[in-house]
């Protein structure tokens, strides 16, 4: 979805030339200054890339008249900025409006053999002099740094919008191709052969991206709005169509798709493995062999990171698909504790309090997906039938051998 560009300086001189777009056609007083009758408006969509920012496609806008080609992008950022991978986690992410020709934006996407569509709108002349006034605007540098949001400000929606305040009227958005019923939905689609990825998003992202979700929701990804344009139409125009010529402009030349992961080494094969392994230890292997200590620590010192990065993302992060999240209950910085109690024989209490609570918490995760409606990668459940298995097997066997010893201290 981005394309990455971290030369600021080459975004500040190419800024000029947007300025100086909007100075040749002097668009700012519309009632005095005759229109440019050569200015055309285009949407321009890039495929899906091989990078995991790339996956649903880039959107830009380009502006042509009879004297510049140049295309508008709201998917810069600065990766070389102060703290960027934590701004990103917190959802402080800055991005960036930018603008270059028309021939370097399309030079980039050809040598990374990726789709090229361009939609031209059915404008009148005044309606495409107000997108250039926007966009002149929006470039300004007050104006042109914008909070991303991956799904509700990026560089697929920042154009759309632009389009519809130009018309000064809504933008009814055709029916996508797919079957995007929530964002999450949606997502797996364009992250299909990244299951790691969406493993991830799944982790980090709760019940906020489980909606159900329209045509509005949907265009988030460049490639689904691309075909939703093309069948759009202006809400008060007699039913006009926003696009009057739909073309691709390049064809890759070899396929481009992402070969799927082996399913070997997805997260469900991954995790029921795991799953496996655990019980094999929890079968063979009583509580108070190292193996069994080894294996716990492991277990839920896992648990206990991602329990961390997930607490951080509910109680401290902008972004606002990551709470509430109902995985907390199942993995949070309690999950800690026990590569700690395990070891020592007069923690042996507290540990089974907590895996007591632990048990406790599970349950209280399912109340929430139910009621929530939060959908949890398939991947999650042998995890957490190991979690749950590992707390019932020391709950038991701790009672157990606490029984043996009374019976065999009163003998």
């Amino acid at each position: 979805m981005t394309f990455v560009h971290n030369r600021i300086l080459i975004v500040l001189a190419a800024m000029l030339l947007a300025l100086s777009l909007s100075a040749n056609n002097q668009i700012f007083d519309e009632t005095d200054v005759p229109l440019d009758s050569t200015l055309e408006i285009s949407l321009i969509t890039c495929g899906p890339g091989e990078m995991i920012y790339e996956l649903e496609g880039h959107t830009g806008l380009r502006i042509k008249n009879s004297d510049s080609d140049v295309i508008v992008n709201w998917g810069l950022f600065d990766f070389d900025s102060p703290n960027f991978i934590y701004r990103f986690v917190k959802g402080e992410t800055d991005y960036m409006a930018g603008i270059t020709s028309t021939k370097n934006f399309i030079d980039y996407y050809k040598r990374t053999n990726r789709e090229i569509r361009e939609q031209k709108l059915d404008l009148t002349p005044l309606e495409a002099s107000r997108v250039v006034d926007l966009v002149s605007n929006n470039l300004l540098p007050e104006n042109r740094i914008y909070r991303y949001n991956y799904v509700k400000d990026n560089c697929a929606t920042r154009p759309l919008r632009l389009i519809e305040k130009a018309l000064g009227d809504t933008i009814i958005l055709g029916t996508a191709n797919a079957d995007f019923t929530t964002f999450r939905n949606e997502m797996k689609i364009y992250h299909s052969s990244y299951p790691w990825y969406q493993f991830g998003i799944d982790l980090a992202l709760g019940s906020g991206i489980d909606y159900q979700l329209n045509n509005r929701d949907a265009s988030f990804a460049p490639v689904a709005l691309a075909d939703m344009l093309s069948d759009a139409r202006v809400a008060s125009s007699n039913g006009r169509k926003l696009v009057k010529a739909d073309k691709i402009l390049f064809t890759p030349y070899a396929t481009n798709d992402i070969q799927p992961t082996s399913f070997f080494l997805s997260p469900v094969f991954v995790c029921w493995m795991v799953f496996l392994i655990i019980l094999t230890i929890t079968i063979i292997y009583p509580e108070t062999k190292r193996i069994s200590k080894v294996t716990d620590s492991i277990l839920f010192l896992i648990f206990g990171l991602a329990g961390c990065l997930i607490t951080f993302l509910v109680f401290f992060s902008e972004h606002e698909a990551t709470s509430p999240n109902a995985l907390i209950f199942w993995l949070n910085p309690l999950c800690l504790l026990v590569p700690i109690l395990i070891w020592f024989k007069k923690t042996k209490f507290f540990l089974s309090c907590y895996q007591s609570l632990n048990i406790l918490l599970i349950i209280l995760m399912f109340v929430s997906i139910y009621f929530t409606g939060q959908k949890i990668n398939s991947a999650f459940i042998p995890l957490i039938l190991c979690d749950a298995l590992r707390a019932i097997n020391y709950i038991v066997k701790t009672k157990c051998f606490t029984l043996k010893k009374n019976l065999y201290s009163k003998h």
